[in-house]
């Protein structure tokens, strides 16, 4: 269908796109959806409607019903099957509860993390932030801090719940080089390699 380089026209075209779309065999249905819909062929002509009682009407319908029972089992049928592929990359989703601790994804803050050297070595979470209530049963709303300028509402798949390290998995500080009497934490090169 062409439009003119200002797309301008589609409004004119509006009603010949849907016919044409209403005319093809969908792949879920393996029918036309006007025919699916209305229970009959969409009319291409300029031919003019019998009135009065139609002979074959009985057969007509149920004829219908039949196409109507096909598209139904053919699209529970594609709908199991998009099920199945949909679950598999579905996991067991946390149960959080008010007052637990989680970690927030850092893919919100990109703005907010600008002074960090590179994208790649930025954490991923930061941060332990209690939640404060919960709204949906995928969505939380956080106790942020003030200089985390997003909303507080989040979806649970932008928080981890924070595990606390095993012992001897702390990350502690290094104790400080001493050199000449003064303490030292910064390396300026390495000697030996």
């Amino acid at each position: 269908m062409f439009i003119n380089h200002r797309q301008e026209q589609w409004p004119s075209w509006l009603g010949i796109a849907e016919f044409a779309y209403n005319n093809k065999i969908h792949s879920s249905t393996k029918t036309l959806s006007f025919k699916a819909n209305y229970r009959q062929d969409p009319r291409m002509g300029f031919k003019v409607r019998k009135k009065g009682r139609y002979e074959e009407a009985e057969k007509f319908v149920i004829k219908m019903k039949e196409i109507q029972e096909e598209a139904k089992a053919v699209l529970g049928k594609a709908q199991k099957k998009m099920k199945k592929y949909t679950d598999r990359k579905r996991a067991e989703v946390d149960e959080y509860r008010v007052e637990d601790l989680v970690m927030l994804s850092t893919k919100d803050l990109k703005y907010q993390m600008v002074g960090r050297r590179t994208e790649k070595l930025t954490e991923r979470f930061v941060g332990l932030y209690r939640i404060k209530k919960i709204v949906l049963a995928n969505t939380v709303e956080l106790e942020l801090p003030s200089m985390i300028k997003i909303y507080p509402v989040v979806n649970i798949g932008r928080i981890h719940r924070y595990i606390e390290q095993v012992e001897g998995q702390r990350k502690e500080q290094p104790a400080p080089v001493i050199i000449k009497g003064e303490e030292e934490w910064k390396v300026e090169r390495i000697l030996n390699k």
